[in-house]
């Protein structure tokens, strides 16, 4: 028996978010700098940094248990969506995913953004599209939709660190690619 690189964008993600948490335990202060996207106002558009923290903010987490929380769900969903959309599907998707979370944060929040929930929330809607005939919308899919989204939109009216709206930016980035359907590699 061996064990096998089942799921490689889903598990290098899960390492280099591992690496960039433990460096930033030696080096208060990196993750912030290079991790996170600011908010509205903090972009700076000359800024070669603030252009790679578009996509960077989805590797930094402020602590273990934000790491521990999105990568439990990262790593259950990931391998099932790998196995459908294929490796760089998956990566083409969470990248699209961090840019648009990202781009939208700027615009729209004077907060700065970090970690991988929209991610999560990406995956999790993705997950309800795994297995439906072109021209349908799976009844998962809308349950899922109201379950975790009316969730989140319930949420963002309480006062909390939480990004709601990146959570629910995630989702619709998802279900946009589960309707598209990307082929497997």
């Amino acid at each position: 028996m061996t064990i096998r690189y089942n799921a490689p964008t889903t598990l290098t993600f899960t390492l280099v978010c591992a690496v960039v948490l433990l460096l930033g335990t030696v080096f208060p202060g990196l993750v912030e700098a290079w991790f996170s996207v600011p908010g509205r106002g903090g972009f700076d558009a000359h800024s070669l940094r603030d252009y790679v923290r578009l996509f960077s903010h989805i590797l930094g987490h402020a602590d273990i248990n934000h790491f521990l929380s999105n990568f439990s769900f990262i790593l259950l969903l990931g391998p099932i969506l790998e196995s459908t959309y294929g490796s760089g599907g998956m990566m083409i998707m969470t990248v699209i995913t961090a840019f648009v979370t990202g781009i939208l944060n700027i615009l729209l929040f004077q907060t700065g953004l970090m970690g991988a929930s929209g991610i999560v929330f990406m995956m999790i809607l993705l997950s309800s599209f795994t297995n439906f005939n072109k021209g349908e919308i799976p009844l998962t899919f809308i349950l899922v939709l109201v379950l975790y989204l009316g969730r989140e939109v319930w949420n963002a009216f309480t006062a909390n660190n939480i990004s709601e709206f990146g959570h629910i930016i995630g989702g619709l980035c998802g279900s946009i690619f589960g309707y598209l359907k990307p082929s497997k590699r």
